[in-house]
């Protein structure tokens, strides 16, 4: 399968090294606040098409799961904290955690990226490209691993710190909304109190997402998140799809803020890195060849499901007729039956009477009704 291209085959003058300011970023402010500020490229510009696809969990991991990158984390993380209530994060741990027992033969599954926070919170995001129709049961295992992971000899369950799982998408999962970005925690069923703040989910469907900045309902402006979250969406490998006007719109906001302008910076660069590219392209061309085949399966299952079907009605259809003909000749034969037994009454009734038996007698001697008795006589009365 042909991936992006390498991006040393760029032209030097595709890309702009500018001078950017820096300034602390100013969230409350409006996009029409900005309106008057002289423009200029806050960023290097490569071809979008050269850029890593974010929701590609090794880009992801480069860009958000990195000591160096510490910072741009706390911030992206922050906004999910923020809208359920939660203090702001001042410093983060990475932590390397697997899960095992995930597949029947007990592989080990590595977490895309596990924080603990000077608040002891876990934070644990996982990114997924492809809908392996188990990502509720999937996210809801990776959390009670790391909640149960926490328990040490001697420590009491009050101990346990809370685990936050952030789920971001790359497809749909819920039919019951079209927000994209949805939280769940455990409540009671009728007053709807919480039971505890240990378990928290955020889950993000990409394409939710970016139908709504197609439609305008989305304000990166004043929404840090969404900010983050068209970030991720802006570059699309798989189908070749690269979006200009998020760009252009993210750009502009990074000349006010430093943070994103400084993910930005380091997106480019790991994407230019020869070495860390072609890793990338390594671990796109592995996810779409597992795409592959798990679709030519599918299609077999069907053409097999649809083979199967036809050679079914076929022989049902052999068999009917089989059975129709059988039926028919048996159907056939014992109506000739009946209706010669029913003559040969007939013709012995028909000679009793004209030997002037009694009515009752015939009846009594060939089984007919006595209407069919009278019918003979009259019969044989002209």
């Amino acid at each position: 399968m042909e991936l992006t291209k390498s991006l040393r085959q760029y032209p030097l003058e595709d890309i702009i090294h500018d001078t950017v300011r820096d300034e602390p970023a100013d969230y409350g402010k409006n996009k029409s606040d900005f309106s008057s500020t002289k423009k200029f490229k806050a960023l290097k510009r490569i071809p979008l098409s050269g850029l890593m696809d974010l929701k590609i969990d090794y880009a992801f991991k480069q860009l958000f799961g990195i000591e160096k990158n510490k910072q741009i984390t706390i911030v992206f993380l922050n906004e999910f904290l923020q809208k359920t209530g939660r203090d702001p994060i001042k410093d983060i741990t990475f932590i390397n955690i697997e899960a095992g027992g995930e597949y029947i033969d007990d592989k080990q599954s590595r977490l895309d990226v596990l924080v603990l926070t000077t608040a002891g919170e876990k934070i644990n995001v996982e990114i997924q490209f492809t809908d392996q129709y188990n990502m509720i049961k999937r996210s809801i295992y990776y959390w009670s691993g790391v909640y149960r992971s926490q328990l040490r000899s001697g420590m009491g369950y009050d101990e346990l710190s809370d685990v936050i799982s952030i789920n971001l998408l790359n497809f749909n999962i819920f039919d019951q909304t079209e927000r994209f970005h949805t939280m769940h925690h455990l409540f009671e069923d009728e007053e709807q109190f919480k039971l505890t703040g240990v378990m928290e989910f955020h889950y993000i469907e990409m394409p939710k997402l970016l139908k709504a900045w197609k439609e305008d309902q989305l304000d990166p402006w004043n929404d840090v998140l969404a900010r983050w979250l068209l970030l991720l969406g802006m570059i699309d490998h798989r189908n070749k799809k690269f979006y200009e006007d998020i760009y252009r719109e993210l750009e502009e906001i990074a000349m006010e803020d430093e943070t994103l302008r400084k993910a930005f910076h380091n997106w480019e660069e790991l994407s230019m890195t020869p070495e860390q590219f072609l890793a990338y392209e390594s671990r796109l061309k592995h996810i779409l060849d597992e795409e592959a085949a798990k679709r030519e399966a599918e299609l077999r299952a069907q053409k097999a499901e649809k083979d199967g079907m036809k050679r079914g009605m076929e022989r049902g259809m052999e068999r009917g007729m089989e059975r129709g003909i059988e039926r028919g000749i048996k159907s056939g034969m014992k109506r000739g039956i009946e209706q010669g037994e029913k003559k040969a009454k007939k013709l012995i009734a028909q000679r009793l009477l004209s030997d002037g038996a009694e009515i009752q007698y015939v009846m009594g001697i060939t089984e007919l009704s006595k209407e069919e008795v009278l019918e003979i006589q009259k019969d044989i009365m002209g």
